[in-house]
């Protein structure tokens, strides 16, 4: 009956299980979803950061294209941006070709070469191969140096982020991220929120190695709550955890150094051994399971795959039989009690008889049992109450305040109620789930509140940028204006020539008399002219080139707009989980489900808003395409006027040799004046064409401040919302 366990420890722990049994199916629940919650979290973490760093390669890429050398003040910057932004990175560094580190955030890093052998070496290989690869946990001593980045606890234990830089097929580095494995024990574990804070543990290993072959099926990949120093519910692995088969402990660490078996076979415990075979356990009935401290444990187990992790990893979510089922009823309790008063109402009643059964009078009997009747009631109603209402009473009013400070939207979400100051009652347990609650909107508060954090950045830097599209765009209408005004003088001055030529036309007789001072008149007309042309096609040109640079501008402003869309769906799909959260706790969670529909309101506003800044850029690019085309078109036109004008020269300067030729020549110039006047007339159409267009582009960019200008509004509107609370900043999640 009592199987493993023994008489002795096996029945305590059946009674329990036997008063709570119809909980069985809640209990199943809560290790199924404490299982799949964790698993999200960890698929969520692993996407976000290769996110991070494919961003980074991209602004690499993209910094560095056709540039002769790099620019090491520049990636410096942008490796930087991706550790703030990144707040689990303890570093992110470049590799190059021959797997030297050419630039890291962690200056004492740069020059080292990671040749075959070293700890990167079997990511590395997957990397050669261009493939992406989350590789680890593996100690690194140099991640000890660094130091930790957001969990409280740090040790040598890495896990690296690999992403390939290939050109052609053919790989020429890669840029990584180190993250302390530490950081995987936080996400899984979320210590002031476990639902079983006596024995409750979430621990990962290794189901079916892959890539790390030499890691055996079982063994610790994430810190264990019961290595923790701070743990004070039992025995430390640190210290080491005593069983009647020995004890079981760690020198430095539970990743690699731990495998899950059962100190009693030796084998691996059946939590462990059935997950790894089935794919997913769950066991919540008695007896349980012994694990590796031969303790009766129940929970959940599952195996899955990280993004662009090749090896298969396996989750047990578990609790000690003795704390998931140590519950007691307010119904058993209080049923106690009225056992207890009936069992003391038969005994008086019994005494009353035997008094009344002639020892004495019927008067003084029925005297004596009506005074003890009363007596006793007055004594069981004061232990009802004492005993059965008033410390649920008590408890109920204490989960109400501390649910109502919360409820009212500017709650201390660094608070957790006393678990150990409830009776194991329904109390308790809504004790549990009250403050796993608020560590749940505690991590999610957190996370929208750097995401709003992020945004900011990236809108100051948006800002920035189209602070710079904006100047770039003022210059080019200054120089367009101030070119349109010079060709409006030139045109003026090839009209007056025209007019000239139209003179000599008229009076064709006198210029036979007087060709020679007539022809070097018009010879330095075109000769001014062709200066001026000259003039005109070299700012025609220096427009181009700013109009180039004006486009190269603003395409670096939809990248900025990407990490803003995507930190906003991060954002809406926290305040997705907050409001979940919210509604485990029914109606007193309507205060947070107000905060979280307010955030997804914003989040969505931010989403609109760079919607629009997208249509806005796309409309000035295309507006910017026009003027560059267009002064493309001047470009051909003033070439061609220079040409006319020099062929004008040309044939002036053989009139002048040539004075039989005097009278065609003249003819000649004049239909060449009228090609010029043409010319002008087409300048001029084009002109008012470019001014009107890069008009529109400085509507255009007016449009796009004002509209980064309510991102920001937004951004600080959602801080400000996330501020109201009072939340551990320590924490990152």
């Amino acid at each position: 009956m009592f199987d493993w366990l023994g008489f002795r420890k096996g029945l305590p722990l059946w009674w329990s299980y036997r008063l709570n049994r119809q909980l069985k199916d809640d209990v199943a629940h809560i290790f199924e979803g404490i299982a799949q919650t964790r698993i999200d979290i960890l698929q969520s973490w692993v996407e976000s950061y290769w996110s991070n760093l494919d961003r980074l390669l991209a602004q690499f890429v993209e910094a560095t294209a056709g540039a002769k050398s790099q620019d090491d003040l520049l990636v410096g910057r942008l490796l930087t941006a991706a550790h703030k932004s990144g707040a689990d990175f303890s570093e992110i560094f470049l590799l190059s070709e021959k797997a030297t580190v050419i630039d890291s955030t962690y200056p004492a890093h740069k020059g080292r070469t990671y040749e075959f052998g070293s700890v990167l070496t079997k990511g590395l290989e997957e990397a050669r191969k261009g493939q992406k690869c989350l590789f680890g946990p593996y100690s690194d001593p140099l991640t000890l140096q660094i130091g930790p980045s957001t969990s409280p606890f740090h040790d040598a234990m890495t896990l690296t982020f690999i992403v390939p830089i290939m050109e052609d097929g053919i790989w020429k580095g890669a840029v990584c991220g180190r993250v302390p494995n530490d950081v995987l024990g936080d996400l899984i574990q979320r210590e002031s929120g476990h639902v079983y804070p006596d024995s409750g543990d979430n621990y990962l290993f290794m189901a079916k190695p892959v890539l790390n072959k030499q890691i055996a099926p079982g063994t610790a990949l994430s810190r264990s709550r019961f290595e923790d120093l701070a743990f004070t519910h039992g025995d430390n692995l640190k210290d080491g955890v005593r069983t009647d088969y020995g004890v079981v402990g760690v020198k430095q660490h539970t990743e690699l150094e731990l495998i899950f078996t059962d100190p009693a076979t030796g084998q691996l415990h059946p939590g462990v051994a059935g997950t790894i075979a089935k794919g997913n356990n769950l066991f919540v009935e008695f007896p349980g399971y012994s694990d590796y401290r031969h303790i009766s444990v129940i929970g959940k187990g599952v195996t899955f795959q990280l993004p662009h992790c090749p090896d298969v990893w396996g989750m047990m979510c578990e609790g000690d039989l003795e704390e998931v089922y140590r519950i007691r009823s307010m119904d058993w309790k209080l049923f106690s009690l009225q056992l207890q008063y009936m069992i003391g109402f038969i005994l008086l009643a019994g005494g009353g008889f035997w008094l009344m059964n002639g020892r004495v009078s019927n008067l003084i009997g029925a005297l004596s049992l009506a005074a003890g009747s009363l007596l006793y009631g007055f004594i069981g109603a004061k232990m009802f109450s004492q005993k059965g209402t008033k410390p649920i009473v008590r408890q109920i009013v204490q989960l109400n305040k501390f649910i109502r400070l919360n409820a009212e939207g500017s709650g201390d979400l660094t608070q957790r109620l006393n678990v150990k100051e409830f009776a194991g009652d329904e109390t308790q347990e809504l004790a549990k789930w009250i403050n796993n609650m608020i560590d749940s909107l505690e991590g999610i508060m957190l996370q929208v509140k750097q995401a709003a954090a992020e945004v900011q950045v990236t809108q100051e830097r948006m800002n920035e940028s189209t602070g710079s599209t904006e100047q770039s765009t003022g210059r080019m209408s200054t120089q367009i204006h101030n070119m349109i005004r010079s060709l409006r003088g030139q045109l003026k001055d090839i009209d007056v020539a025209k007019d000239v030529t139209q003179n000599m036309s008229g009076t064709l007789r006198e210029l036979e008399q007087k060709a020679s001072g007539q022809i070097a008149v018009a010879q330095d007309e075109v000769g001014r002219i062709g200066d001026k042309m000259n003039h005109i096609s070299a700012k025609v040109a220096e427009t181009n080139r700013t109009i180039q640079t004006f486009l190269q501008t603003t395409q670096e402003i939809p990248k900025l707009l990407q990490v803003i869309e995507e930190i906003s769906a991060q954002t809406n799909l926290l305040s997705l989980n907050a409001s979940i959260e919210a509604a485990r706790v029914g109606e007193h969670g309507k205060g947070f489900a107000v905060v979280a529909g307010e955030i997804r309101k914003l989040a969505d506003l931010t989403k609109k808003s760079t919607t629009e800044i997208n249509e806005t850029i796309e409309q000035i690019e295309r507006h910017a395409n026009e003027a560059f085309i267009s002064m493309e078109e001047g470009t051909q036109v003033v070439l061609e006027g220079t040409h006319i004008v020099a062929a004008a020269s040309e044939i002036l300067s053989s009139a002048n040799a040539h004075d039989t030729m005097k009278t065609q020549v003249v003819e000649e110039v004049v239909a060449l004046m009228e090609k010029v006047a043409g010319v002008s007339k087409e300048n001029r159409q084009i002109s008012a064409e470019v001014e009107r267009t890069v008009q529109e582009l400085l509507q255009d960019m007016l449009h796009v401040r004002q509209t980064t200008g309510d991102v920001g509004a937004i951004t600080q509107s959602l801080l400000q919302l996330v501020n109201q609370f009072h939340l551990t900043e320590s924490r990152i999640r």
